[in-house]
Parts: C-alpha cells; structure tokens; sequence
C-alpha cells in the first residue's frame, strides 16, 4: 500500500562502517540510524536523539523516504555555482556512505544557535537525517569540528530487532501472527506486520497497530466514529463497509468494521478488517487487518489471533 510505505522508511542498506565505530553507535529507539554521541550528550526522552544535561544541546535522529537524499544528490549536482544560496550542502563521508552536510546560524526567540544537518543515503525507502542545534553560549564546548565529527558517524543498522520495536508500542504484543516482516511506522506509536513485498504490502496479508484518539464514549457516537475511521484507511480505493457492529474484545468493549476496495497501483482487490478497542482517556486501541480477497480466509484468523494478544500496558 503506497500511502502506508510511505508512513515508514524500510531499507537494508549494508553500512560501509568500521567495526569499531558501527559498535560504538548508538541507535535511538526503533529506527536504524545510529551516530556516536559527543561527551555530555545522552539519550534524549523527549524525542529520538540526544541531548547536554541542561537540554541546550539537541541532536535528533530520524529517517526520511528514500528519495529525499537522492532529490538533495541530483540537486547538489545540477544547480549551478553559487545558486544554492547562503547554505550550501557540503560532502561528508560517514559511516553510513557519503553524505550531504550543513551548517548555519540562526535564532531561537531571543537567542542565538549554530544548526547543522546531515542526510545519508539509503535504500529506495529510506535516507538518514540528523539535525543539530548548538547555543551559540556552547560553541566552544561544541564548534563546528567536533559537530562534523560527530555526524560523520552516522551509521545504519541493517533492522531494528522485533523485540526492541515491540518493545516501543504503547500495549503489550504477545503474539506476532507468524508475519515474515515486522517494521515500525512510527516509533512508539505504529508497527506493521507485513507477509507482502515492502514496497506493495497490499500484496499480502499484513496489519497495522496502533492508538487511535478522541474516541466517543457513547455506543452510538463509537458507531458512527468506527465507520468514518475505516472509510478513512489510507490506500483504500472505492471503499465499501460491508459489515459495522460492537463487539467485545478480551473483555473489553469494541467495534467491528469491514471493508472491500482496491489497493495498490494494480488495483488489487482487498478486504480489510478494524478493531476499535475502547479504553480510557479518550484513547482507542486501533487494529487494522488487510488481504487480498483470495487470502482473506487463511489471513483474518492470523489477523485475530495478533488481535487477542493484545493488552494494555
């Protein structure tokens, strides 16, 4: 499903690191690029990076479709001299492979920081992408040779381990459906289970997990809510419910809902199952089943299987 491959960056990308500085990375949790940290900078938990002890300092890390560096490459390549402006993309080799480096002064309301940036390449789906904000109060602590330093680093891990990416989510996974991949849509918030190709998941069977918010407390609100959520699945063409009711799920109460359509740029007929499970705060569990029709009967048990081994954290 083209909507939700771009909702996550898939890449196995062989990192053309040392042994010894892709075992000093460190990869902020469920994603797989990694960089070295600077002395005085730990693991940041408010965001995925890193940052100094008084929060001045932040690196994040994160990933980006896999176009985004090759957009910047032919870019880098094409323009002519002098056209890209006061911020200029510079070449770095890191760990990772070469990459594109910047660095400018700006200003945060009324102070002055130094920020960097760096993306590397990556499969057809993915690209790194580490954003550096230094204090200008810090630039001695931190100048723009140890901030390169430190970016060319940067390195990339081939998966992130199911565990640690279960680990993440919000409620307790106990059972994975025997699904061949398992990726994080967003760390902490999404993870897919997936037998298809990654660039066409909706070739298979695969599922989506995750929290759903500002869920209506009365049965018939949830209803109608239920209803406008699975119309609203990405990916999903000419949309038709074919089936809407509530539903008990471990005890719990929750909804129902099925969809056929089509999916994909071949237009692969699709049935595709939502589980509302309803809890406190407003805050739904969200489980989302999708199968070609001529998989469908094989797939739904495997669906509700992962779906009765949920639980709440």
């Amino acid at each position: 499903m083209r909507q939700i491959a771009r909702l996550f960056a898939i890449a196995l990308l062989s990192a053309a690191a040392t042994n010894a500085v892709a075992a000093d990375a460190v990869y902020p949790r469920g994603i797989r690029v990694g960089i070295v940290p600077m002395p005085g900078l730990n693991q940041s938990t408010a965001f995925l990076g890193f940052e100094s002890g008084d929060q001045g300092v932040k690196v994040l890390v994160s990933e980006l479709p896999g176009p985004a560096f090759d957009q910047i490459d032919a870019a880098f390549k094409s323009a002519p001299e002098g056209s890209l402006g006061n911020v200029k993309p510079e070449k770095i080799e890191t760990a990772a492979g070469n990459g594109y480096f910047t660095a400018e002064d700006a200003v945060v309301g009324p102070d002055k920081v130094r920020r960097y940036s760096l993306i590397v390449p990556g499969s057809k789906l993915f690209s790194g992408y580490v954003a550096v904000q230094v204090p200008a109060t810090e630039a001695k602590t931190y100048p723009d040779e140890a901030i390169k330093k430190m970016l060319s680093s940067v390195s990339v891990r081939q998966q992130v381990p199911v565990d640690e990416q279960v680990a993440q989510m919000p409620f307790k996974i106990r059972e994975l459906g025997d699904f061949k991949t398992v990726r994080t849509l967003a760390p902490g918030a999404a993870l897919l289970l997936t037998d298809g190709n990654e660039e066409a998941v909706e070739t298979g069977p695969f599922m989506v997990l995750g929290l759903i918010g500002s869920v209506p407390e009365k049965t018939d609100d949830r209803a109608r809510f239920a209803q406008q959520a699975a119309e609203a699945i990405p990916g999903v063409r000419e949309s038709k419910i074919t089936m809407s009711e509530p539903m008990r799920i471990d005890g719990a109460p929750g909804f129902e809902t099925r969809v056929t359509g089509v999916s994909g740029k071949n237009n692969t007929p699709v049935t595709v199952v939502q589980w509302l499970r309803f809890g406190s705060a407003n805050v739904a569990m969200r489980v989302i089943g999708s199968s070609p029709k001529d998989q469908w009967e094989t797939a739904f048990p495997r669906f509700r299987k992962v779906r009765d081994g949920l639980q709440p954290r």
